[in-house]
C-alpha cells in the first residue's frame, strides 16, 4: 500500500470506521462511495463495533509478501452486522474456533522496505479481561 493511500484510509485502519447510508441505513466496510443496498451517495462516517465472532478462518503456511508466517486470517462478523476479513493475533492456531468472540486491536501490520514506514492497522484477538489489556 502506498503512503498517500494509507493516510487516506487511516480512519478505517485505526478506528474501524465504515460508512452508513443515510437513506436505507446499510453499513459498509471498507468505506465505499455509494451504498450497495440502495445506490445512495449520502453516506456518513460510522464507527463499527470493535467486537465480533469468528465466522470462518484459515492458517496460511505461506504468508503474503511483507507478512510473517504463520498468517492467521478470519472473517469476523461484527456485533453491528458487517463481516470483515482480518488477521488474528495473540492466539495459537489450534485455539481458534468458529463462533469464538474476538475484539479489535491496533497492531503493526508490516514495514515498507528496509528503511520504510511502518503500517499499522486493525487485527482481532480473543478478548482480554479488563485491566490485563496489552
Amino acid at each position: 500500500m502506498d503512503l498517500p493511500r494509507y493516510h487516506r484510509l487511516r480512519g478505517a485502519y485505526y478506528r474501524l470506521e465504515g460508512r452508513r447510508c443515510t437513506g436505507c441505513g446499510a453499513v459498509a466496510f471498507p468505506p465505499r462511495p455509494a451504498c450497495r443496498g440502495c445506490g445512495g451517495r449520502e453516506l456518513e462516517v460510522h464507527a463499527l463495533a470493535p467486537r465480533g465472532r469468528v465466522h470462518s478462518f484459515t492458517e496460511m503456511a505461506t504468508a503474503p509478501r511483507g507478512f510473517d508466517p504463520p498468517h492467521l486470517m478470519a472473517l469476523v462478523e461484527l456485533e453491528d452486522g458487517p463481516i470483515i476479513a482480518a488477521q488474528l493475533t495473540d492466539i495459537d492456531p489450534e485455539d481458534i474456533a468458529i463462533g469464538m468472540e474476538v475484539e479489535m486491536v491496533t497492531r503493526r501490520i508490516q514495514e515498507k522496505g528496509p528503511h520504510g514506514y511502518l503500517v499499522y492497522g486493525y487485527k482481532f484477538r480473543p478478548p482480554v479481561p479488563r485491566g490485563e489489556a496489552s
